[in-house]
């Protein structure tokens, strides 16, 4: 009876919400726990979120190369994104940014936010009225915030997560995320979750600067989902290097590429596909029949493809050798 009169109050507390949201610009309802973050080594800029929220990541999480990065949640006001990002740019710091933006905000008890510049200062605010349990912990390089969750014990779960996990950024953030959820997470559960990472100098090129950007946008499990999209894009940065490789005639560099993407995800075709591909070009038929052999008795597509890679060069195969390629299964 207890535990039900507590979500009882949570419903009505929300309700309660609901309405007061409507008076400001109907802001989206995304309650969830993030980061923003700055590599100290490599400069890259970060955030990850998840929420019990549909495409959570598409309102609360903003990343510009050598600018920094903002969460913004809670009753979401999603102008915090671009214009904290713009402060920034305006040579605010980041507490001046978030003061700018809170002062304006008729909303501010509503509002959670955080922001990050590219040298790492950080800043966040929390406001009195986001839902228990709500609060956040910030510092050189990190900012980790929260509200509507289970324990109080959220945040500094992602703080030490975060600076105890050795690895690149993003995984860093995943780890975050994980360690949020182990602590309870969202008390209404999970739906989705979002990574966004940037370099740390701009190049110019937004399609060069945004290195990371995967969603997950409604799935029972979202931060595992999203881990396990994050190894699919490690192994899809060999198989881009490999093309890369293919394109500057370097055969060994794609052979070790296209070998090391198989190696992460050995069930892929296109990744062993494209490794035969490479022992074919390098001389090492024997060794790549036995990987048409499993790809073609798979997929027949595969088997028709192949030929049509002779004439423009992709595969640099001998009629007899190709013929081989092509009866390995038969």
């Amino acid at each position: 009876m207890r535990q039900y009169l507590q979500f009882l109050l949570i419903f009505v507390f929300l309700l309660i919400q609901v309405l007061v949201a409507q008076t400001f610009n109907h802001s989206p309802l995304a309650h969830t726990y993030s980061i923003v973050a700055v590599d100290s080594v490599t400069g890259q800029i970060g955030a990850a979120v998840q929420s019990h929220w549909f495409s959570v990541g598409s309102d609360v999480i903003w990343a510009e190369a050598g600018v920094g990065a903002v969460a913004t949640q809670s009753f979401i006001n999603v102008s915090f994104g671009p214009r904290g990002l713009q402060l920034l740019k305006d040579g605010k710091s980041p507490e001046q940014a978030i003061q700018t933006l809170i002062d304006a905000d008729e909303g501010r008890d509503y509002r959670q936010l955080a922001i990050i510049d590219a040298a790492g200062n950080s800043a966040a605010y929390t406001g009195a009225k986001c839902v228990p349990e709500a609060g956040h912990v910030h510092d050189k390089y990190f900012s980790a915030q929260a509200n509507l969750m289970l324990n109080n014990t959220v945040w500094p779960a992602m703080q030490k997560a975060f600076l105890t996990t050795k690895a690149p950024l993003a995984e860093r953030l995943i780890a975050a995320l994980e360690a949020a959820q182990a602590e309870g997470g969202d008390i209404r559960g999970r739906q989705s979750a979002a990574i966004l990472v940037v370099s740390g100098e701009p190049t110019g090129k937004i399609w060069e600067d945004r290195l990371i950007d995967l969603r997950v946008e409604d799935h029972p499990q979202p931060v595992q989902e999203l881990k396990r999209l994050l190894k699919v894009f490690r192994a899809y940065e060999h198989m881009n290097a490999g093309d890369l490789a293919v394109e500057k005639g370097d055969e060994q560099g794609a052979l070790r590429e296209y070998g090391a993407a198989e190696k992460m995800f050995p069930q892929n075709l296109e990744m062993k596909y494209w490794h035969a591909v490479s022992l074919v070009n390098m001389g090492e038929l024997d060794m790549a029949l036995p990987l048409f052999k499993e790809i073609f008795e798979a997929d027949r597509n595969w088997k028709t493809l192949t030929p049509r890679l002779v004439p423009i060069g992709l595969l640099n195969a001998a009629e007899e050798d190709l013929q081989e390629v092509l009866n390995v299964n038969d």
